[in-house]
C-alpha cells in the first residue's frame, strides 16, 4: 500500500502543472492611475463584435511543435497586435507580432516561464518586435529541455534569429541569412492594472489585455460560466481578456478570456469567468500596452534577402 501511494505521489508530481508566471517586475510601480471612469461602463462589451466587426487577432497554441510555457508572451502578444488592429480599424491584413522573438532574446522569459508585463518592458527598451513572418513560433528557448529544442543555436538572441530567410535547400546549396530590415512594431507606453472596474475602463478605452489567472481549474473546462468562488488564486498561467458579456440567469457579469492553448480547448479557444469577484486570481496581476508604430510599408528587400543582410 506505501508504495502504491509513493508511485501516485510521483505520478501527481510529474503531471502537475508548472508555474509558468514568474514574476520579474513589481506591478504595483507600473500601475496605471488615469483610469478615473467619465462615461458608464457597457452591461457587456467585446472587441471580438463591435458594430459587426472583429477587432480580435488570429488564435493561438502555445503548447506546439512541442511544450513551451511561453503564455506571458501569448497573453501579452496577443493582446498588443489586437490593439494594433483596433488602432488600424481592423485594415487587412491582420499585424501579428513574433513570439518566438521574446523567447529568442529571452525578453521577458523563456519556455520555462515569464512576466506578460516584463515583456512589453523589453519590446519598449529594445525599440520594436518583428512581425510573425519573420520568426515564426517554434515553442522553444536555449534553456528548453524538450527534444525538438536540441539545437540550442536556433534560440538565441542573434540576428539571424530575429529575422531571417532561407534562399533554397540546403542539397542545393541553400543557406539562411539574416533580415536586417523588416516590418515591426512598436510599443510607445506599457503598464499594470488591476480591479474589476479599472480592467473594463482599461479594456473599454484602448482593448484587450494580458492577465494572470490560476489555470489549475480550467485544465478541462468545456463551456459556459465559471463560477468558482472557493478556488484558489495563485497565479500560474497568463491569459487576455478581451472584453466582457453579463447572464440574466445567473444575475453576474462574467470576463470573456482568450487562452493559449488552440482553439480545441473551451469554447474555440475562449473561456468566460465570473467578473468582479477576482476569481482565480484574474483581476490582480494584468499587464497593457499602447502600440506606438507600425510597418505599413516595407523595404522591399529579395527574395533570398541579399540586398537586406548589411
Amino acid at each position: 500500500m506505501k508504495i502504491f501511494f509513493l508511485l501516485l505521489s510521483f505520478a501527481s508530481l510529474a503531471t502537475s502543472r508548472i508555474t509558468e508566471y514568474i514574476p520579474i517586475l513589481n506591478d504595483t510601480d507600473y500601475l496605471r492611475e488615469d483610469l478615473l471612469q467619465t462615461t458608464i461602463l457597457p452591461n457587456t462589451f467585446t472587441w471580438a463584435n463591435q458594430n459587426e466587426t472583429n477587432y480580435l487577432t488570429k488564435n493561438l497554441n502555445q503548447h506546439i511543435p512541442s511544450y513551451c510555457g511561453s503564455c506571458w508572451a501569448h497573453g501579452s502578444i496577443s493582446a498588443l497586435s489586437d490593439r494594433i488592429k483596433i488602432m488600424r480599424k481592423a485594415q487587412y491584413p491582420d499585424i501579428n507580432l513574433s513570439i518566438q522573438f521574446l523567447l529568442n532574446c529571452q525578453f521577458g522569459g523563456s519556455c520555462m516561464g515569464g512576466d506578460h508585463l516584463a515583456a512589453y518592458k523589453s519590446i519598449k527598451d529594445y525599440g520594436q518586435i518583428p512581425f510573425e513572418d519573420c520568426m515564426n513560433y517554434q515553442s522553444c528557448s536555449k534553456d528548453s529541455k524538450e527534444e525538438a529544442c536540441a539545437k540550442k543555436s536556433d534560440f538565441t538572441c542573434e540576428p539571424i534569429n530575429i529575422c531571417r530567410t532561407c534562399n533554397t535547400f540546403s542539397s542545393h546549396g541553400g543557406k539562411c541569412v539574416p533580415i536586417n530590415y523588416y516590418p515591426n512594431a512598436t510599443i510607445s507606453s506599457f503598464g499594470s492594472v488591476k480591479g474589476a472596474e479599472n480592467m473594463k475602463s482599461e479594456i473599454l478605452k484602448n482593448g484587450p489585455i494580458a492577465c494572470g489567472i490560476n489555470a489549475n481549474e480550467i485544465d478541462d473546462y468545456h463551456g459556459g460560466i465559471l463560477d468558482v468562488p472557493k478556488a484558489k488564486k495563485l497565479i500560474n498561467h497568463i491569459i487576455s481578456i478581451v472584453g466582457w458579456g453579463y447572464d440574466p440567469i445567473i444575475d453576474k457579469q462574467y470576463w470573456i478570456i482568450r487562452n493559449s492553448w488552440g482553439s480545441y480547448w473551451g469554447e474555440m479557444g475562449f473561456m468566460k469567468l465570473v467578473l468582479g469577484e477576482n476569481q482565480l486570481g484574474i483581476e490582480k496581476t494584468c499587464a497593457w500596452a499602447i502600440p506606438g508604430t507600425w510597418t505599413d510599408f516595407n523595404i522591399p528587400c529579395n527574395e533570398d534577402g541579399s540586398n537586406c543582410t548589411d
